[in-house]
């Protein structure tokens, strides 16, 4: 046997790798292009809702610019959680878009009923979800109809306390990974309310909540159990800091999820502020089963 025979498997097998290399740097740029049109007709639509409307120097209300900047946030994270757990190509586009697309109704939520609280307003995954069907971007874009669909089922679902059952893996992955993007931008979101507000004094700054009162026991029972908590339990701000520790202990779907919240001292924050606030011992026990 001539020594070139030996040869020939390794050669077809690198030849092999490089075309499905190839044509995986083709998807990718595909997907590139789609997305990148996405972005556009979204931010026209958000553009929108600047004021004075029509004016040179119009801009958002500060409340939806901090939405937006909130979208931004949750398109990184689902970018780094797509890359963390080697997400093929077309669950990253899936996953990607619908984080960019996930609260595209706060903003007429805002404009229409003056509040963020969906129970004072609407379900604002389910308003989110309606209009970017409505408007047709998806398809416009160039997303098949099966993509199109897991997408606007990672936008429905952003915000249930539990995933319904679904058998199509991507739309479950995206659906996961846009979950855990919204968290891990929301732990930002605190920190940055409590860094910025007199929240010892105005109460307001956490929708009225009691900033001494201890942690409801139906709240950190939920945590142990590992179970979701019931969002009617919140009775005080512990509570409410909580249930973001109980997100730790077992709403994080990915293990890179969790390894961007460690590394941002996510938990280590609560548990200072939890003591700060009189949490008690129990709070601080809770923290430790974050830790495991």
């Amino acid at each position: 046997m001539a020594d070139g025979d030996y040869e020939r498997p390794d050669a077809r097998a690198r030849e092999l790798g490089r075309m499905q290399s190839e044509l995986r740097r083709l998807s990718e740029s595909r997907n590139e292009a789609k997305l990148s049109e996405l972005e556009s007709r979204y931010v026209a639509y958000v553009d929108t809702f600047k004021v004075p409307a029509g004016e040179p120097g119009a801009s958002l209300p500060p409340m939806m610019e901090l939405k937006l900047f909130h979208t931004r946030k949750v398109v990184e994270a689902a970018k780094a959680i797509a890359s963390g757990e080697r997400f093929d190509v077309r669950t990253s586009l899936v996953t990607e878009a619908a984080a960019l697309l996930h609260d595209t109704g706060r903003y007429e939520q805002l404009r229409r009923w003056n509040t963020f609280r969906d129970s004072d307003s609407v379900d604002h995954a389910v308003f989110s979800h309606d209009i970017v069907a409505e408007r047709g971007w998806l398809a416009e874009c160039g997303f098949s109809k099966e993509d199109a669909d897991a997408v606007l089922f990672a936008v429905l679902v952003h915000n249930r306390r539990d995933i319904p059952p679904e058998s199509d893996p991507v739309k479950l992955a995206a659906a996961k990974a846009v979950r855990d993007a919204d968290k891990l931008d929301i732990f930002r979101v605190l920190e940055s309310q409590i860094a910025t507000t007199d929240w010892r004094n105005d109460c307001k700054a956490f929708w009225n909540l009691p900033t001494t009162r201890p942690p409801s026991p139906e709240v950190m029972k939920a945590i142990r159990e590992r179970r979701p908590v019931d969002y009617q339990h919140i009775a005080s701000l512990a509570d409410f800091v909580l249930i973001q520790v109980g997100w730790m202990v077992c709403g994080l779907e990915y293990a890179t999820s969790r390894r961007i919240c460690h590394a941002r001292g996510h938990l280590a924050f609560r548990r200072r502020f939890l003591a700060e606030i009189g949490a008690g011992a129990e709070a601080d026990e809770i923290c430790d089963l974050a830790e495991t």
